[in-house]
């Protein structure tokens, strides 16, 4: 696709005078500072889980194939978070995931907030049903425990009832076990070490007119009902139901209690019922954005008979629609100074949290000590130039952090069979950067369609460089139209003439990452902002 570089050049500028004004929020809060604009998160922290401890809110979500794995967010407002860390450095069996698992590992988490300690369940499709439990947030985490093994089990979700029992909820995945849209009960050991029946559907869609993909439930209880809350219709086009029952085994009545409606916010579910201490209710879900992945919103929650009603009630029907701006929850202690870091300078002893490997992570693939003040990327050997990425584990990546940013580093590549270079990445992937090949330092931009089933190629050499280090950088476009550029000697920075739509990859959105291959070497990054 040709796109217009007077044009370009304009958006560009455009884009840094806006970037020079203001930082990559969590929440727009528009100018009245009592309001809040969804979403709270543009960015891809799906399936998201969250309880409130005090005057503290933590969200989990699911990570995929990536490492560290299973996010940990904070905030004290609900609206402005703070990416605090991980639950997994990396994911288990390692040797498994030592290659790129797409689309596999952590699924739909769930957390809670019982007995004074932290639980995260989550299911691995290909593994089974897996809990880790820690004091505090921050960690130390336990190691992983494997409560329930099998193939297709996702989704799972416990309560822990008055009377001292406990139970876990789950869905299935039909790509491994053949069954979904139905959701099985167990009961379970309270120390949830051990499932203790075969377990029971209680609630089946398929004996629901007008449901398919029944999943992702969230177990509570309220006023001597046993509620679940689980999204079904599919990812991008489906609602928000919720089930009662004052026997926990059923029989379960159904309503659906939020949907698009009148709104452009399209699938608006899956996500958690959290309560303020003043005793406000509220629900945080996904929106799916494409190459954006599924970004976050946060909607108003009330009880109407009995049920709950999420977000705007504009018919008094009880099936609310997503809201786009609403009133802040009333809470005792904000959070406006909470963000979402994505720049980094790389004068920090560790790779700051927003960064994820495309795998398992290796010591010996970086260092941020061999040249202080930069993160040393080693060159990985492959298969040549020509490997495709999606195959790389090395691969350091972050998610999509706003709907328009630009991302600016500088590198400098040793070794004289290397390439390394600045990256957007997913089933569609391209970056530019630098090649060192026959005594000669190469600009290059490299594109890849169609990375699953193998590479479409398209490749430009740029320039013949007098030394191996360049400036470069992407700037990302509503519906994530990505122009490529690099800066000249004379300071000024020009857009490539190539069109790139960046595209989700395996149930993730698309990213954003560095990367050094070849058989010796390195790569030097010196900063890496994001606007």
């Amino acid at each position: 696709m040709e796109v217009s570089v007077v044009k370009l050049l304009f958006r560009l500028y455009c884009l840094s005078l806006v970037a020079a004004l203001c930082s990559i929020p969590t929440a727009l809060a528009g100018t009245d500072r009592e309001k809040y604009t969804n979403p709270i998160i543009h960015a891809d922290y799906s399936d998201p889980d969250a309880v409130r401890v005090g005057d503290d809110f933590y969200m989990i979500s699911s990570s995929f194939n990536h490492a560290p794995a299973l996010p940990i967010l904070h905030s004290r407002d609900l609206v402005h978070w703070r990416l605090l860390g991980h639950v997994l450095e990396q994911q288990v069996p390692d040797e498994r995931f030592s290659i790129p698992q797409h689309g596999n590992g952590v699924w739909a988490p769930s957390l809670r907030y019982h007995d004074d300690k932290f639980w995260v369940f989550y299911g691995d499709p290909d593994q089974g049903i897996f809990v880790i439990t820690a004091e505090d947030m921050r960690g130390p985490w336990s190691e992983p425990h494997l409560l329930k093994e099998g193939k297709g089990l996702i989704d799972p979700t416990p309560l822990w009832d008055d009377d001292g029992k406990a139970y876990l909820l789950h869905a299935w995945a039909k790509s491994r076990s053949g069954i979904n849209n139905v959701l099985t009960l167990h009961r379970m050991s309270a120390d949830a070490r051990k499932v203790l029946d075969k377990g029971k559907v209680v609630i089946d869609g398929n004996k629901i007119p007008g449901y398919r993909t029944l999943e992702g439930p969230k177990f509570y209880k309220r006023d001597g009902y046993y509620y679940v809350f689980a999204p079904a219709g599919g990812v991008a086009q489906g609602w928000q139901s919720a089930f009662r029952a004052k026997n926990i085994y059923g029989p379960y009545e159904e309503k659906v209690v939020m949907a698009q409606g009148n709104t452009p916010i399209n699938g608006p579910h899956q996500g958690a019922w959290v309560s303020t201490a003043g005793g406000e209710d509220w629900f945080l879900h996904f929106q799916d954005k494409d190459a954006y992945g599924r970004i976050v919103h946060l909607q108003p929650m009330q009880w109407r008979d009995g049920w709950p009603v999420i977000g705007a009630d504009p018919d008094g029907d009880g099936r609310g629609e997503p809201v786009l701006s609403h009133a802040r929850p009333k809470v005792s202690a904000a959070s406006a100074d909470f963000s979402l870091a994505a720049s980094d300078e790389f004068d920090t002893k560790k790779l700051q949290p927003q960064w994820q490997w495309n795998a398992n992570w290796r010591a010996d693939w970086y260092s941020l000590s061999d040249n202080p003040g930069h993160l040393r990327l080693f060159a990985q050997s492959g298969t040549g130039e020509a490997e495709n990425l999606w195959h790389v584990p090395s691969l350091l990546l972050q998610k999509f952090p706003a709907e328009e940013f630009r991302v600016e580093t500088k590198l400098r590549l040793e070794g004289d069979k290397a390439q390394a270079g600045l990256l957007v990445y997913g089933t569609d992937y391209a970056w530019l950067g630098l090649r060192n090949k026959d005594g000669k330092s190469q600009l290059i931009y490299n594109v890849c369609i169609g990375a699953r089933g193998g590479c479409k190629t398209h490749e430009v050499l740029l320039a013949e460089l007098e030394k191996p280090q360049a400036e470069i950088g992407i700037s990302v476009f509503p519906e994530g139209r990505t122009v490529f550029s690099y800066r000249q000697p004379d300071g000024n920075w020009t857009p490539l003439n190539e069109g790139f739509i960046a595209q989700p990859g395996r149930w993730v959105g698309a990213r954003f990452g560095l990367f050094a291959q070849g058989d010796n070497g390195h790569a030097d990054f010196d900063y890496l902002h994001v606007k």
